[in-house]
């Protein structure tokens, strides 16, 4: 079975910094966490940040890349450095995906960990800028395809390109 990676919060837990979660309603995830497919996975509690925990922004809002090249830090509103606990949740995030065979996730939008097309500026002022967020981007550098919650349309079209390869594959 082809599965998916997908932040928890999407699926109701109640891992965001500020204890809540971020449920969606969408009746295509909702298929395939009933077809057994999905993968729930929260980087930054894996990462060892608590719940609730201050929020936390990349540094110039430079995207996930350069966190990862060592470029660019994750910084609270205080100013502590929050860096190695998003590095370490997104190894984490990688290497469950790889145990899973995963080749694309679900995650959640705008997240300086999630955020697949956008992320928030890194000045803690509601603005966000084109980029990714750490585990995102490091999940798209090892091949697995990422979209935020609001793509669910694309990333249905992109497993059936995957399901359409495996069957091909299998004849």
């Amino acid at each position: 079975m082809e599965r998916i990676l997908v932040s928890a919060c999407l699926l109701g837990s109640r891992v965001r910094f500020d204890g809540g979660a971020k449920t969606s309603d969408d009746e295509l995830l909702a298929s395939w966490r009933a077809e057994g497919r999905l993968v729930p996975f929260c980087p930054e509690v894996e990462g060892g940040l608590s719940v609730p925990r201050p929020p936390a922004e990349i540094e110039g809002g430079v995207g996930g890349a350069a966190v990862l090249a060592g470029a660019a830090r994750i910084l609270t509103p205080g100013g502590d450095d929050v860096t190695n606990a998003f590095l370490s949740g997104a190894q984490q995030a990688l290497a469950v995906a790889l145990s899973f065979g995963v080749r694309m996730a679900i995650l959640k939008e705008g997240s300086p960990s999630c955020g697949s097309l956008r992320i928030h500026d890194g000045t803690f002022r509601g603005r966000v800028t084109p980029g990714q967020g750490v585990t995102a981007a490091l999940l798209e550098l090892n091949g697995i395809r990422v979209f935020g919650e609001d793509r669910l349309p694309e990333a249905a079209l992109h497993l059936a390109d995957l399901l359409r390869e495996t069957a091909g594959r299998e004849r």
